[in-house]
């Protein structure tokens, strides 16, 4: 099979197309033939080194894909031959063929096609499991969400909005801003232009939101607890401006702040699992209903898996990258 590997030299990191042989399921997985591919920032992370794959899973980058059933474990029961799923995975996605966990494949969304069900797995997993499951975002309840045209970001406003919130994001340009608030966002800050903590607060008549999403970190961290209401919840799922910040802790007792980060990939099965039963009762049928779309900015064929990267680095794409296999 035609799989993407990973090229270092002493100038540059490429990807290049390798000849593998195909996994075998084991005995709770599936092998999918991969159809299409989403691209999301944890692969340009593993590509640089930086992120390596949690034990046991597939060197071959993709966290998602989207394709149909071509073999089942021994212990697999609910799912069939020629199934057409969208799996959220460890790694393996940039390749013809690659394994998922039964309990992590859903079936695609009438009406959507493999490049669109492929831009759903690690976005709407993400976004439910920390913005609905742990932070508890509630109807009326507002959120502030950074990155806002990013695949994660335009899947937090659809699905706030869909379920009641008041949704508020930051951007990096007045066209970014103003597809957000196409989307429904109420309010979109151009963050290149203004102070999003006064913008936040001034909003919201000076009380800030419930919930931020949050995946740029470093000194990102005491201006989103600023912007925090009393009992606000902060969730950090990313760190592009690094690791490290300073905060006065007064804040956090003073408004009974809660800050919480996960990371999604090394999560276990049964966890997923849930989080997937979740998604089939209470977005599958949004999307069914077309309610709800992944947003899709480009799409690369798997060839091309570096110039997808490249897009993505940019950060002028708005929505998901997807490797059409």
């Amino acid at each position: 099979m035609r799989a993407i590997d990973i090229y270092r030299t002493a100038e540059s990191t490429d990807l290049i197309v390798t000849d593998q042989p195909p996994p075998s399921p084991g005995a709770h997985q599936v092998l999918i033939k991969v159809l299409a591919a989403g691209v999301n920032r944890p692969d340009l992370l593993q590509r640089k080194g930086l992120y390596p794959p949690p034990p046991g899973a597939s060197i071959v980058l993709g966290l998602e894909v989207a394709g149909t059933i071509e073999a089942i474990g021994s212990e697999v029961n609910q799912l069939k031959l020629g199934d057409a799923v969208c799996a959220l995975l460890t790694g393996g996605g940039y390749a013809e063929y690659c394994l998922a966990s039964a309990c992590c494949c859903l079936p695609i969304p009438k009406g959507l096609s493999f490049i669109h069900a492929a831009a759903l797995p690690e976005t709407f997993f993400t976004v439910w499991s920390n913005i609905f499951d742990r932070a508890k975002l509630q109807a009326g309840e507002s959120l502030l969400v950074h990155g806002g045209t990013s695949g994660i970001g335009t899947t937090a406003i659809q699905l706030s909005k869909a379920f009641g919130s008041q949704v508020i994001v930051t951007a990096g340009s007045q066209e970014k801003c103003q597809y957000c608030q196409s989307l429904g966002a109420d309010l979109a800050i151009n963050y290149r232009e203004q102070d999003f903590v006064k913008a936040v607060m001034h909003h919201t008549g000076g009380k800030g939101v419930d919930v931020v999403l949050d995946m740029i970190g470093g000194d990102y961290l005491p201006r989103n607890l600023k912007c925090l209401a009393i009992d606000g919840r902060l969730q950090q799922i990313a760190i592009q401006n690094g690791g490290k910040s300073e905060i006065n802790l007064a804040s956090v007792l003073m408004k009974r702040l809660t800050i919480a980060g996960t990371t999604l990939r090394p999560r276990s099965d049964d966890f997923k699992a849930k989080i997937a039963q979740q998604l089939l009762t209470n977005v599958w049928p949004l999307l069914e209903s077309g309610q709800l779309e992944p947003i899709i900015d480009s799409v690369f064929p798997l060839a091309k898996a570096t110039q997808a990267h490249e897009r993505m680095e940019s950060s002028q794409h708005i929505g998901k990258i997807i490797l059409e296999v």
